[in-house]
């Protein structure tokens, strides 16, 4: 299929991440529409999840651009293999064995002084800059990205073309907004049906899918090992 239909591939791939990764675990703004939400209404929560997902596509695009270069060489690409494989499970069992919908990491407390900078300099006063800018100040959505397209190109899910990097940034915009569109739908119209405890759900799903995406990576790396007989 990957020779066939790289940029179909490509698209698919992007989604799938975004879904699996980005849009269930909750963060930032899955909290800002559970809590304002359902007074603020449906068209601010929709805006919110629009400009973040322009900025989470923009730091997907940044990835790309900085790998391409790297990605070339075999040793980075089997590292790029292997840390993605305990990225993936150390963030899965996190956010699996997470009791409560916030999960911190260590870099929400600088990512949380960036974003204050940054209000105060720019004073966001519409619901799409809001989410740009938190998306914006939020370093792990970097380091994620980063991560996830490391993989996605180590396994040729994404080739070097244009064309098909342009497809996984269009598939990553599309999961956001389906994503969006679907929480800011619920929240505005559930009138707190739901709740913080439906989102833990979701993140424990998602925390299940990190540990089986790392499981299939670890098979991946393991039967390239056992292949060549290292």
């Amino acid at each position: 299929m990957a020779a066939t239909h790289p940029v179909l591939l490509s698209a698919l791939a992007g989604f799938v991440c975004s879904l699996m990764f980005a849009s269930i675990p909750v963060g930032p703004i899955n909290l800002t529409i559970l809590g304002e939400g359902a007074r603020r209404g449906f068209r601010w929560c929709f805006f919110v999840g629009l400009g973040a997902a322009t900025m989470d596509a923009i730091y997907c695009a940044i990835s790309f651009t900085g790998l391409s270069q790297l990605i070339d060489h075999g040793i980075v690409k089997a590292s790029m293999q292997v840390a993605s494989f305990v990225f993936l499970l150390y963030l899965g069992f996190k956010f699996l064995l997470a009791p409560t919908v916030k999960v911190p990491t260590k870099l929400d407390a600088a990512s949380e002084k960036l974003e204050a900078k940054l209000e105060q300099k720019i004073h966001p006063h519409s619901a799409f800059a809001t989410g740009f800018l938190r998306v914006a100040a939020n370093l792990g959505v970097l380091v994620a990205w980063a991560v996830l397209s490391a993989m996605l190109m180590a396994h040729d899910w994404v080739d070097e073309t244009v064309q098909a990097k342009a497809a996984c940034v269009g598939g990553v915009i599309t999961a956001y907004v389906l994503w969006f569109f679907f929480i800011s739908f619920a929240v505005s119209r559930g009138h707190g049906k739901f709740s913080e405890k439906t989102l833990l759900r979701l993140q424990h799903i998602s925390g299940l899918c990190l540990i089986a995406t790392a499981m299939f990576e670890g098979a991946q790396i393991a039967w390239h090992l056992a292949k060549h007989k290292i």
